[in-house]
């Protein structure tokens, strides 16, 4: 599927040079210094001392990325912009900023907006005040049930054809199976990736953390990780029954060691299944909520140690296809509330890639090529689009990090418009220089 970044963009009559740089790009199998050059809103050429007789040398505007690493853009495939409905905690203008703040230069909005995301004018509308931002690319998954009740299909195919590039009712999970093997049988027929919010109700309740000695003692009502895992278990009988055929399911933001296993044994059977995590689920644990501070509840909640093992472990091993950051802006007023009743979610877009690097590249889980895989290429995959790549002649989205550069979250210089992270203080390294979508240079520090 193209870009649907392109409407209002202007032609480069001349080209971009990033020297020196690492140049790191999973999806061709490159990971060495030397040179990218870009010319018209593509790569044109990478390698050592790279010129084009295209361009002349005053009309080259050269980057030099000594020390640095240059990657292909960043994608989030887990967002949440709130438009339209809950503009007063994120628009797409304020998300996108802080997404080129933070490297992204695609990200995939959720449809549980108020309202719902649910047929081809609704995909339409987030398309073009994406477009008409000019920051990063902005896609949307649409809702796989009307309204996210989870009991009369969305206008999928409309969906489908305007652009939607998923389908999914993030935030609920969809109760009925019969409903969700329609769901599944439907995406196929439009080769789209249908993604799920893996939570029994049956089992979830009324919770607002993980169950088990944190909530008991804390006296608030637990989220048993069963939930997650029998879902996520139920789906992976559905998809079994018809295979074969172009079906893609994705599990998101997996949080539990059980899930994991679950992915282990699917993906040993060669089942069309991909996953995600996100970094709180790599970062925090259940006892964060000792203190009831809101910024800690969120959905899937906070898990415990052995499941943070059970995710590392899994990234390692090659199981997870991406993470993501499920960023989640909520109003100060919002979180302020008591834990029982103040929302879920964390707004961690703008600190994503420095928490990544704290929790798998600093304790070796993984290196810095398998860091900008899971970011760039793999989740290009899931959602099927043709990013995450430097190859030559592909549209030029490209990040350019220091990897020695410490600093200090601070959440008041967020661009987001929410503060709801509970990351603020933490030093992190790793830090985005400059971002460059189609070309363009769209945020440099």
């Amino acid at each position: 599927m193209d870009s649907l970044f392109n409407g209002n963009c202007r032609t480069m009559n001349s080209g971009l040079l990033i020297k020196n740089g690492r140049v790191i790009d999973p999806a061709n199998g490159v990971d060495k210094k030397c040179d990218v050059l870009i010319v018209d809103e593509k790569i044109a050429e990478i390698g050592e001392k790279t010129q084009d007789p295209r361009l002349k040398t005053q009309d080259c505007k050269v980057i030099d990325a000594v020390g640095k690493l240059v990657v292909p853009g960043l994608i989030d495939i887990h967002v949440h912009f709130r438009e339209p409905g809950d503009e007063e905690e994120e628009t797409i203008a304020s998300g996108s900023e802080a997404a080129v703040a933070a490297g992204f230069t695609s990200v995939v909005c959720m449809p549980n907006t108020n309202p719902v995301i649910e047929n081809e004018t609704d995909v339409e509308y987030i398309h073009r005040k994406g477009r008409q931002r000019r920051k990063t690319h902005v896609y949307t998954m649409g809702a796989i049930t009307k309204g996210l009740q989870g009991v009369e299909l969305a206008e999928m195919g409309f969906m489908a054809d305007a652009g939607a590039i998923g389908f999914t009712d993030d935030g609920r999970g969809v109760q009925d199976p019969a409903v969700m093997l329609r769901a599944l049988k439907y995406a196929a027929m439009f080769d789209v990736v249908v993604a799920q919010h893996c939570q029994d109700d049956g089992f979830a309740g009324n919770g607002v953390m993980n169950s088990g000695y944190y909530s008991t003692i804390l006296g608030l009502p637990g989220l048993d990780p069963l939930a997650e895992e029998a879902m996520l278990w139920r789906d992976i009988q559905l998809i079994k029954k018809i295979r074969p055929g172009r079906i893609r399911y994705h599990a998101q933001h997996i949080s539990t060691a059980g899930a994991i296993d679950l992915i282990r044994a699917a993906k040993e059977d060669s089942l069309p299944i991909t996953c995600e995590v996100t970094p709180h689920h790599l970062l925090l644990t259940e006892e964060c909520c000792a203190e009831y501070d809101t910024n800690y509840k969120v959905n899937p909640p906070l898990r415990t140690e052995k499941d943070i093992e059970a995710l590392k472990r899994a990234i390692a091993d090659g199981l997870v296809d991406a993470l993501a950051t499920d960023h989640a802006p909520h109003l100060q007023s919002e979180k302020e509330l008591e834990f029982l009743a103040a929302p879920f979610g964390i707004a961690s877009l703008e600190c994503a890639l420095g928490l990544y690097v704290k929790a798998l590249i600093k304790p070796g889980v993984l290196g810095w090529p398998g860091l900008i895989s899971l970011m760039t290429e793999r989740p290009a995959k899931i959602i099927g689009v043709d990013k995450g790549t430097l190859g030559v002649g592909k549209q030029a989205d490209v990040t350019i990090i220091d990897p020695n550069a410490e600093y200090e979250i601070d959440v008041s210089t967020f661009r987001s418009k929410s503060r709801n992270c509970p990351y603020h203080g933490w030093k992190v390294k790793g830090k985005v220089e400059k971002t460059i979508v189609g070309g363009e240079i769209r945020y440099e520090q």
